[in-house]
């Protein structure tokens, strides 16, 4: 299984320093989209990693597609808070581990 991370050249650049490849930069909102649906559907991919303020921005149907995920599981990371690792882990454990 692979991590792929979705977002911005600045907010990827850490992740392919520390050796992942499967780095993607998409241009704006449409095309984040376009990228995060086709994700959905890569057998190969078992983490995906996007910046929780980019996360906030994808229309409502696929921001909760990407919640319900369990393979692969979505990650938002970022300085905003976001519930989507809570959420999953939660999911996959039926447990929440943050009470």
């Amino acid at each position: 299984m692979e991590i792929a991370i979705v977002g911005t050249s600045e907010f990827t650049l850490g992740f392919q320093l520390a050796g992942i490849t499967q780095l993607h930069n998409p241009e704006n909102e449409d095309e984040m989209s376009r990228t995060l649906r086709s994700m959905l559907d890569e057998k190969e991919v078992g983490i995906i990693v996007v910046d929780a303020a980019d996360l906030t921005r994808v229309p409502d149907k696929l921001r909760q597609r990407l919640a319900d995920s369990i393979s692969p599981t979505v990650l938002g990371i970022g300085t905003e808070e976001d519930n989507t690792l809570r959420e999953s882990i939660k999911s996959a454990l039926g447990v929440d581990l943050w009470k």
